[in-house]
């Protein structure tokens, strides 16, 4: 038998734990740690005698105050420019995701972001918040580009340099007009339209569901959107795949039918101003040459 004291220690004791792990995701992981995730992808599809690539993913900012403000954005900015990467893009949703807090404005935002530097440049693509807050992503797409980011809507663009040549492709939103994706601006053949030759294509689209209709033309496809579930338990993993995809493409990077795919958590959040278990992360990944056996 456990006697009334022992059982309200107990009881108090799970009240701290539980106040104390609340307090954890809501004021300490989203808003102070950031950590680097690294992949090393042989790609079929990568030339074997180009060098290996090195790409900076950065995902769903989702930029007000005070969960994402200025200055946390100004240390992302900081922390991506000291990873030595080749390019560094921009995966979409900047716009805050949390309603009821105080936005920045996207001209402050794109400054920021435009601190990014990287020889083969800053390239950029919109998520569904981009759409939903102005219907338009009209004015960011404008401050972006006038901050120096390469901001790409349902095209493709041929980049060279220091040993690099292959096809960057950028989607817009699946979801721009909404969740059940009734407005969805998505157009991968038109994307895809200018692409020529044999060099490989990297493909941005911010939703992983838009990987079901990527061919093996496709090196490989970066996306975010997810992030990462926001909250992931014990055993469970994450409990809400966050309009992620029957497959479960929440994080991490997947092989389907033999097409890869990598699906970074981002930085921000939307919804709830939570996370657990899910830090707010860069997405460091080098593509390489598979080796022919």
């Amino acid at each position: 038998m456990i006697d009334r004291r022992r059982f309200l220690q107990m009881l108090l004791g799970s009240a701290a734990g539980f106040f104390s792990l609340g307090g954890y995701a809501f004021a300490v992981e989203p808003r102070h740690r950031l950590s680097v995730a690294e992949y090393d992808l042989a790609l079929p599809r990568w030339p074997a005698g180009a060098p290996p690539l090195k790409v900076a993913l950065l995902s769903d900012i989702h930029i007000s105050d005070p969960w994402m403000p200025l200055e946390r954005v100004e240390h992302i900015v900081a922390t991506a420019n000291s990873l030595d990467v080749d390019v560094i893009l921009l995966l979409g949703d900047y716009l805050a995701g949390v309603p009821g807090f105080r936005r920045v404005p996207i001209e402050a935002m794109a400054a920021a972001l435009g601190q990014l530097q990287a020889p083969l440049g800053v390239h950029a693509i919109m998520g569904n918040h981009d759409y939903r807050w102005r219907r338009t992503p009209t004015p960011l797409v404008g401050a972006l580009r006038a901050a120096g980011i390469d901001v790409l809507l349902n095209q493709s663009r041929r980049i060279r340099g220091h040993g690099h040549d292959f096809w960057l492709a950028g989607t817009e939103s699946a979801l721009a007009g909404g969740l059940d994706g009734s407005d969805g601006r998505d157009d991968l053949d038109a994307t895809l339209a200018g692409v020529d030759g044999e060099r490989p294509v990297v493909l941005m689209a911010h939703e992983p569901t838009q990987f079901e209709s990527v061919s093996d033309r496709v090196a490989v496809t970066f996306s975010g959107h997810t992030h990462g579930g926001q909250v992931a338990l014990p055993l469970i993993g994450a409990p809400v795949s966050h309009h992620s995809t029957v497959h479960g493409w929440v994080r991490g990077h997947y092989v389907h039918q033999g097409r890869h795919l990598v699906v970074t958590s981002g930085l921000g959040m939307s919804l709830l101003p939570i996370r657990f278990m899910v830090p707010p992360e860069i997405a460091v990944v080098t593509l390489r040459a598979a080796t022919v056996a």
